[in-house]
């Protein structure tokens, strides 16, 4: 089971980057999660729904800290649809009984045997998974468990959101003391779950956005007085921020604490002081962008705008030429199956390392961006991906990525890179690890760019032509060392439609 295998490795169920609510923040609904825990009597289900930015996935890492710290049995899974891994509907339950085999020895060698016994679990339904992976473990341990699954509306297929949801209706109540804690946006197809005969007879909705606005205002401004103080004595200034500074950004913020974390990795730019990005942001005009198109969401200086604002900042020196590559670099931190390390970006891109680190590094109060050029980059939030490919959103074109064009230039970089790599006979372990990476990347995403490009159909079926007569057998042969051979049945169903839909028929 190699999915299984990568994702255990560094807790990759539950990003290591996320934090829990500061100390004296989100007392209000951290209180209802708590006192809803302890009591078994209650409802088995709580959905935690909320706009992107209201702090969804933080209130779910602080209530596993409290649960772990109350010696509470909490098992986790934080939904990416960016992560490997993390975007597999097929691994969630999978997941969580590792989860449950590692923290209690009663029940961890009944799961080993299971998964030895029938490894093909993890390409079972949800409703299976639970069965056998959830129910018959818990019922013959009898503890309390909670189970925490963050961000389900992260993953692109309704239809398997709808299925984990569907799968804990049907088991729930045959597990004893368990409770369900569920985050997600408030979509259409989950909230019609959740108003199901039984599933709505079981759960409890919350809804983040619809707090108090003075508790949640109050809640930012203790955020940013705390952060922002922090940064004030690391740079030496007195008296900042001040009182009046302070309401401007928590009015600006006006609910949503994403906005309130942007603005504080905006103001810790390491090569400007904090009181000298507070005037940018200052002096940008008011608007009233809203966040997924919901009214009366937050006022003021959108999300949208500050990030656009910092574009134009850090590249508003660039020409024609350069804005291209700045888009060619962002639109594999968008666009690409999972986070990439700048190095890999480089490749994929014909750019050299520093140049794209360079790239980076001047956004990086939107990215989460190691020293290291082989380590992940991630944007620190869905949001930035939702702007950046939204013509509607992003204000700037110049830093619009258009999905079925950059999709098109992706695509032709997996395949440089396998045909460059394959006619030297080399395979993914032959090369050194950044080089490594872009293989491994290259062989099992290829397909998927292809699927979803909508521009350069001539060069595309000239370079999937020259790939079938050349490295087809390399690909095969390359999969098979990546214990990845699945692929070539999700690259066939990719692939077709697409040649149907360009009309290439020379196979």
């Amino acid at each position: 089971m190699p999915d299984i295998y990568l994702c255990t490795q560094g807790n990759g169920y539950q990003p290591s980057y996320q934090q829990g609510c500061l100390q004296g923040t989100r007392e209000t609904v951290l209180k209802t999660i708590e006192s809803w825990i302890r009591d078994f009597n209650r409802s088995p289900i709580i959905w935690l729904s909320g706009l992107a930015g209201v702090g969804k996935s933080t209130i779910a890492q602080t209530v596993v800290e409290w649960c772990n710290a109350q010696g509470q049995l909490a098992l986790s899974f934080f939904c990416s649809c960016n992560t490997h891994g993390q975007s597999n509907p097929h691994l969630i339950f999978p997941m969580l009984a590792i989860q449950l085999a590692q923290k209690h020895p009663k029940v961890r060698s009944t799961l080993v045997s299971l998964l030895r016994f029938n490894p093909n679990i993890v390409y079972g339904s949800p409703s299976d998974q639970v069965e056998k992976l959830i129910v018959k473990p818990l019922k013959s341990a009898d503890f309390p468990t909670i189970i925490i699954i963050d961000a389900l509306d992260e993953w692109m297929d309704d239809k398997s959101q709808s299925a984990i949801l569907s799968a804990v209706e049907h088991w729930i109540q045959d597990i004893p003391m368990v409770k369900f804690l569920i985050t997600s946006r408030p979509k259409p197809h989950i909230l019609a779950s959740f108003h199901l005969p039984l599933l709505s007879g079981l759960a409890n909705a919350f809804t983040l956005h619809d707090i108090a606005p003075d508790l949640i205002n109050s809640d930012i401004r203790l955020f940013l007085k705390y952060e922002l103080s922090e940064l004030a004595t690391w740079n030496g200034l007195d008296k900042w921020p001040t009182a009046a500074q302070l309401d401007l950004l928590c009015n600006r913020a006006a609910g949503l604490f994403m906005y309130a974390v942007a603005t504080v990795k905006f103001l810790g730019h390491k090569h400007t002081l904090p009181n000298e990005q507070y005037t940018i942001i200052a002096d940008s005009p008011d608007d009233t962008i809203h966040e997924g198109g919901v009214e009366g969401v937050h006022g003021g200086l959108s999300l949208d705008s500050l990030c656009i604002s910092i574009f134009q900042t850090s590249f508003r020196g660039n020409d024609d030429e350069d804005d291209a590559i700045v888009r060619s670099v962002l639109a594999i931190v968008v666009l690409a199956t999972c986070p990439l390390p700048p190095s890999a970006i480089a490749t994929l891109v014909c750019l050299e390392v520093g140049e794209v680190m360079s790239i980076l590094g001047s956004i990086q109060s939107l990215l989460r961006l190691h020293k290291d050029p082989d380590q992940p980059v991630h944007p620190f939030h869905k949001l930035f991906s939702d702007l950046l490919t939204s013509p509607t959103r992003c204000a700037d074109e110049r830093f619009h990525i258009a999905p079925g064009k950059f999709h098109s230039e992706i695509a032709l970089g997996c395949f440089g890179v396998m045909n460059e790599t394959f006619k030297d006979g080399l395979l993914p372990q032959d090369h050194a690890t950044n080089c490594e990476v872009t293989l491994k990347y290259a062989c099992t995403s290829w397909y998927i760019h292809l699927a979803r490009a909508r521009e350069k159909a001539t060069a595309l079926t000239s370079a999937l032509s020259l790939f079938l007569k050349e490295d087809v057998e390399a690909w095969f042969e390359a999969l098979g060392s990546l214990e990845a051979a699945t692929v070539t049945v999700s690259a066939r169903d990719e692939i077709i439609p697409w040649l149907r839909e360009v009309r290439f028929d020379a196979l």
